[in-house]
């Protein structure tokens, strides 16, 4: 292809299919990994990337001779790399206790970046960036949970019957987990039995926002706070 303004329909073929392989390579690791934005949404995302830019290059070529007229090829890869923060943001979850989503929604916006590098036929930069995406998705992933991994934050949820020592008891197990409790919220409930002949009990909820420096099985770590005298339901996010 000789002429910068031209380009035939094997070569919009080619980059079409290149994005796709690419975008799916991401999209393969994500899925793999049970994220939001999986295989299908990458690939879609370089793929349009590509057919944008190769438009905005190529689509308007007979214009570019014309008096009065400037061709200005970035222009809507500017509206790409904005667009698709929109569509990144959806990944984004806040959970009341952390966030999360925003590793995929950074895949989502580099995908796109190689789509547009592909489409103006970048195709050493598209396929160096492809390789670097999946080594920082994949080995520093790993690398990071296994060196550097810093305390995670959990929600853990317990619900019981007001008793004497209930905190105390927790609070002596969560240590011994090395779990650090940063806050609490107690919240008491009087119940009255209807149409029975009892005192009314009393329930208490509790939800702990705790900091743990190492994992731990959240199932046995369940099962022993619910064998404390009176809890009855526990959950940990």
């Amino acid at each position: 292809m000789t002429d910068p303004w031209y380009i035939d329909n094997v070569h919009i073929l080619l980059r079409l299919l290149l994005s796709m392989l690419l975008g799916g390579l991401v999209g393969l690791e994500r899925e793999r990994s049970n994220h939001a934005a999986g295989l299908r949404t990458h690939i879609l995302v370089c793929m349009g990337s590509t057919l944008i830019i190769m438009l905005s290059i190529y689509g308007f070529s007979e214009f570019v001779h014309e008096i009065n007229i400037r061709i200005d090829p970035a222009r809507l890869a500017s509206a790409v790399i904005t667009g698709v923060g929109f569509l990144g943001a959806g990944t984004i979850l806040f959970t009341g206790k952390s966030i999360t989503g925003l590793t995929t929604a950074a895949s989502i916006w580099v995908v796109a970046a190689v789509g547009l590098a592909v489409g103006a036929g970048f195709y050493f930069a598209s396929v160096a960036a492809t390789f670097l995406i999946l080594l920082t998705l994949v080995v520093f992933n790993k690398l990071e949970q296994r060196y550097i991994r810093s305390s995670k934050l959990h929600l853990i949820s317990v619900c019981a019957i007001s008793a004497p020592g209930l905190l105390e008891s927790i609070s002596d197990l969560l240590e011994e987990e090395e779990i650090t409790v940063k806050k609490a919220v107690v919240n008491e409930r009087s119940n009255v039995p209807y149409g029975e002949l009892q005192p009314p009990s009393t329930t208490v909820e509790i939800a702990l926002n705790a900091l743990s420096k190492r994992a731990f099985d959240p199932l046995e770590l369940a099962s022993r706070i619910r064998r404390i005298d009176g809890v009855s339901t526990v959950s940990i996010d």
